[in-house]
């Protein structure tokens, strides 16, 4: 058993690390907050967009013109937009898609529970299921918002031409179109077929569920079908506009899935500290409990002692 030194050392111990799991709980939980609340602003916007350009798109004349206009499918490439209902998350073949990309989105630190094991074990996975579809390393680009992603696609022979692991703790609209910009510039010139995004999405702070759905080609197939409008009155061209409309809702889809990932950070880093919260009280309770137990021996042991002298 231990002495009572030692468990009041360990109580001190353990109530430090309390402090500390309650500080980060409340700043993560903040930070929670933040985040739900630039998703819930731009998400009617995001919607809005997503249902013009379906609209506009409905057309097939308008779909074509565009691929020869935007220069997509220079190399066989494929139509930016689909309007067909698909998959979100069905993978490609090596017969109908020659290389992909793939953008894994995690966190730069730790202490946030299962949330980077999750979204690596689904990167993983996909690795695992394109090599079994034909595809081979040279034949996929890897793209890592956030360290630990970083880590595991270079543990995976993949190398990072450009660093976004700034994106993961700090989201920035202007940054996140950069990353854009560069996959839809290497769909458009054909260097890539397909884009997918591996990703937690929060769905509530205590379900961050991992998400692999596809980025481009962009699917609005939820968008076209109902009550979609397609009447509009255009000025120049629908080409002109939907030129313009395009890229502003490729910006604006990045910008959310890395919103989504960081709010599914938050919620599973305050999880994980309302757990090492209570786990620290319930530890000083025992501990406590422990030392007042032992206090209370010893008092008893004097008392004997000091009855057993008196009587001799």
């Amino acid at each position: 058993m231990s002495s009572l030194k030692e468990i009041k050392t360990r109580i001190a111990s353990v109530k430090n690390t309390l402090k500390i799991t309650s500080a980060m709980k409340m700043v993560a939980s903040a930070k929670l907050h933040k985040a739900q609340t630039a998703i819930g602003n731009k998400l009617p916007y995001e919607q809005k967009l997503h249902r013009i350009l379906a609209g506009l798109l409905q057309s097939d004349d308008l779909r074509e013109a565009l691929v020869r206009e935007l220069g997509f499918g220079n190399k066989g490439g494929r139509s930016p937009v689909v309007l067909q209902d698909v998959a979100m998350d069905e993978l490609p073949s090596k017969k109908d898609v020659e290389r992909v990309a793939l953008v894994v989105f995690s966190s730069n630190s730790s202490l946030c529970g299962a949330f980077n094991a999750n979204v690596l074990k689904m990167f993983s996975q996909t690795l695992g299921s394109l090599y079994e579809r034909g595809y081979s390393e040279s034949d996929i680009d890897v793209y890592a918002v956030g360290r630990k992603a970083a880590d595991a696609a270079l543990k995976a022979g993949f190398a990072q031409a450009e660093d976004f692991s700034d994106l993961a703790d700090k989201p920035s609209y202007d940054r996140s179109a950069d990353l854009a910009a560069e996959l839809v510039d290497s769909f458009s010139t054909g260097n890539v077929s397909q884009v997918i995004f591996v990703y937690s999405h929060f769905a509530s702070t205590s379900s961050q569920p991992v998400i692999r759905e596809n980025y481009l080609p962009l699917a609005l197939h939820d968008y076209a079908s109902g009550s979609a409008p397609t009447d509009y009155i255009l000025e120049p061209d629908p080409m002109s506009l939907v030129k313009e409309l395009l890229p502003k809702v490729l910006f604006l889809k990045m910008y959310t899935v890395i919103l989504d990932a960081n709010a599914a950070e938050h919620a599973a880093r305050t999880v994980a500290m309302q757990i090492a919260t209570d786990n620290a009280q319930d530890l000083i309770a025992e501990l406590t409990l422990a030392y007042n137990k032992g206090r209370q021996q010893e008092i008893t042991a004097e008392i004997l002692d000091l009855i057993g002298g008196t009587m001799a």
